[in-house]
């Protein structure tokens, strides 16, 4: 769900359904592979989307270990902490 608040360039938020923030900093690596290992959890985060409540917020912080980790590790990484927190399903 989108909704607008006013902005004046018009630009919509979305509202509703659980937030993702990602931090990948210069210690995972060059550009190339901090966008790499963004793009792997934004694609992780959208999978986990419908096993989390609405009004959750999650900040993911990718350390540098990220850079050479299987998708399959940093998936069962991401499950691992979010269980451990007691949020969703997952």
């Amino acid at each position: 769900m989108n909704e607008r608040h006013g902005d004046p360039d018009g630009a919509s938020i979305r509202v509703g359904g659980p937030r993702f923030g990602l931090i990948v900093s210069k210690a995972v690596g060059n550009a190339v592979i901090r966008h790499r290992v963004a793009r792997r959890l934004r694609h992780m985060c959208h999978q986990m989307i419908s096993e989390l409540p609405s009004d959750t917020d999650v900040v993911i912080r990718a350390l540098p270990g990220a850079a050479n980790a299987s998708s399959a590790e940093l998936l069962r990484q991401m499950r691992a902490a979010l269980r451990k927190l007691g949020v969703g399903t997952v």
